[in-house]
């Protein structure tokens, strides 16, 4: 791979930011310091004997730090046939070890693309990171580990401890299904075109559940979602659709939060009882 075009040139070549608006679209924002992206890539963990999933590889920058890194095997999932296009050098260097997907990384379930065990590494589109992330949620069998660059509000989203102003329903949902953890942030310099916010990496380590907290998480999504509709209001009023007034201050009482609190303020364990009882009612 010594021999393949600088990643400027990649772009340059190809025009990968030849459309502006395309490229705002599909929140296309390029890391092109080699140092950079193997940083990332280190901070995945050990890649030998993993298959890795790359959402948006853009020029390659990113991907050809994940070969480097001595991944088994890099699937990488892009949607813009330009940069399909751009990407096919580094397909023919890679020795077999990089397939090329051109599709919509919101309507790919991983699993399907490759066996375990396998990793996701991302520097993800910032228009449909959180999402992505969701449906990845949905889902985590057979993936060791996240290692996912957002906008730094995302970041500070998924793990964010109770009581403070960034603490919602990602948090809860991610926290209750991995282990979260925010490594590092970039500045916008970092990029190019470079984004008018920071951006963070974020590891995640799915947990080890028992069937019976797995069976939960449709109603912990129920739960979240009543509770943050409305963040400023108490949490007796926010619920009381779900539960209705007689049980919820019922089972308020019985897992010892205050009527009036705010939904920021419960813990993890505080939701993880909702969805429990929540669920003996459905």
């Amino acid at each position: 791979m010594d021999t393949l075009p600088s990643l400027s040139q990649v772009i340059k070549d190809h025009g990968l930011l030849g459309d502006k608006k395309l490229s705002k679209r599909l929140g296309q924002n390029f890391l092109l310091d080699p140092s950079i992206t193997d940083r990332i890539a280190k901070a995945a963990g050990v890649l030998t004997g993993f298959h890795v999933i790359e959402i948006g590889p853009g020029p390659g920058g990113l991907t050809r730090s994940l070969l480097k890194a001595g991944a088994d095997h890099v699937y990488a999932v892009e949607r813009d046939r330009n940069c399909v296009a751009a990407l096919q050098p580094l397909l023919e260097a890679s020795q077999g070890r990089l397939t090329l997907v051109q599709a919509d990384a919101l309507k790919v379930v991983p699993q399907t693309l490759t066996p375990s065990p396998l990793k996701i590494i991302a520097n993800l589109p910032y228009n449909v990171g959180t999402q992505l992330l969701l449906n990845w949620l949905k889902n985590l069998a057979g993936l060791h580990s996240l290692t996912l660059m957002f906008q730094r509000e995302v970041a500070l989203r998924i793990v964010a401890p109770p009581g403070s102003g960034d603490y919602g329903r990602l948090s809860i949902l991610c926290q209750y299904l991995c282990e979260a953890e925010r490594l590092f942030d970039l500045s916008p310099q970092s990029f190019t075109p470079p984004p008018k916010v920071f951006s963070s990496v974020v590891h995640l380590h799915p947990k080890v559940l028992s069937d019976e907290a797995k069976s939960l998480v449709p109603y912990l999504e129920k739960v979240t979602m009543g509770a943050f509709g409305q963040r400023r209001k108490m949490i007796r009023k926010s619920l009381k659709p779900l539960f209705g007034e007689e049980k919820l201050e019922e089972v308020l009482a019985l897992i010892n939060v205050p009527p009036q609190e705010r939904p920021e303020n419960l813990t993890l364990d505080h939701y993880r009882q909702l969805a429990k009882f929540y669920s003996q009612l459905s």
